[in-house]
């Protein structure tokens, strides 16, 4: 049982957040519709195959965006906020227990968080007193953080990453709205070697990382929407265009589109590719709303806040 996406899918993600945090939107559209060479075989009828949404949006130091889950199974990350450092969402784990985990790696090439110099590594700031935190490694290197939280299938949810660069660092704070409290909750911020970037690279996904040949015949469906970014102006903009990409699965039950102003993705099980073809680029038409309000913000001593919106 995995509390992080599989080596196969970091791998994948890393390389796409560099790509774009480093040369923009267009390049990247260009190589998507390269095809990917060699299907790993041996995954076939294991596991669902991973499926990312790839967000067209500027640099920025806040990111927002709701998921609504309408189909899961155990072994399951929902990935609402991924950027070019780490990843935020909600996972089923193996016994249907249900959480909120917010990761951000470290700049290292390996996978060992032990051999990392403690200059280099990730460090935690902030925890929530309910929020479990710790190092991760296997699959890069970093902190993390988990809330233990009994999502339900059906209900929007809503996160928020803000970044800001501190030198040659940059603290990471990730925030999840609780409906049940009408609050915001601030889970952790952590502060990791940054090169003085914010927040880019931005995308979604689901991922099946049970992998024990049932799973990849159990149906997984989720709506992503209202994603939004902030530049360090100030300036609010929509996440109106996506990529459907995959990762190495030669699995072809995957699925993405865009239903009632709501991107969204589908794997496993009897799924069929009735909507947007892989790498097909997916366009929401639907207007977009005001931009949002009553958001946390990040306070200048670190600490916890709780936040009640004014609105979206």
């Amino acid at each position: 049982m995995r509390n992080n996406p599989s080596p196969r899918g970091v791998t994948l993600f890393k390389n796409l957040q560099t790509a774009l945090s480093r040369y923009g939107w267009l390049v990247v559209l260009a190589l998507a519709c390269v095809p990917v060479a060699g299907a790993d075989e041996s995954l076939a009828g294991l596991a669902c195959r991973s499926v990312h949404l790839g967000y067209d949006g500027q640099a920025g130091v806040a990111f927002t965006s709701e998921v609504i889950v309408e189909r899961s199974a155990p072994g399951t990350y929902f990935c609402v906020c991924g950027f070019n450092r780490g990843y935020f969402g909600i996972q089923e784990l193996s016994n249907g227990k249900k959480l909120v985990i917010f990761s951000v790696w470290e700049p290292s090439e390996g996978d060992d968080p032990t051999k990392v110099d403690e200059s280099r590594r990730t460090k935690l700031l902030y925890k929530d007193p309910a929020v479990r935190s710790g190092r991760f490694g296997g699959e890069g290197t970093g902190g993390q953080s988990f809330l233990d939280y009994d999502w339900k299938v059906g209900q929007p949810y809503r996160f928020l990453v803000r970044a800001k660069v501190v030198g040659d660092r940059t603290e990471f704070a990730g925030y999840f709205f609780i409906p049940e409290e009408n609050a915001w909750k601030h889970l952790a911020t952590f502060s990791a070697l940054g090169e003085g970037q914010a927040l880019g690279g931005y995308y979604g996904f689901i991922e099946d990382f049970l992998r024990n040949k049932e799973s990849a015949t159990q149906e997984r469906r989720a709506k992503y929407g209202h994603g939004w970014i902030q530049s360090a102006g100030g300036t609010w903009s929509p996440l109106l265009r996506a990529r459907f990409t995959a990762d190495s699965n030669p699995a072809k039950n995957i699925n993405a589109g865009q239903v009632d102003g709501w991107f969204f993705l589908q794997t496993g099980g009897k799924t069929e590719n009735t909507g947007t073809p892989l790498r097909g680029l997916i366009q929401d038409q639907a207007d977009p709303g005001p931009a949002p309000v009553g958001l946390p913000v990040l306070p200048e001593a670190v600490g916890d806040q709780k936040v009640t919106p004014s609105g979206r």
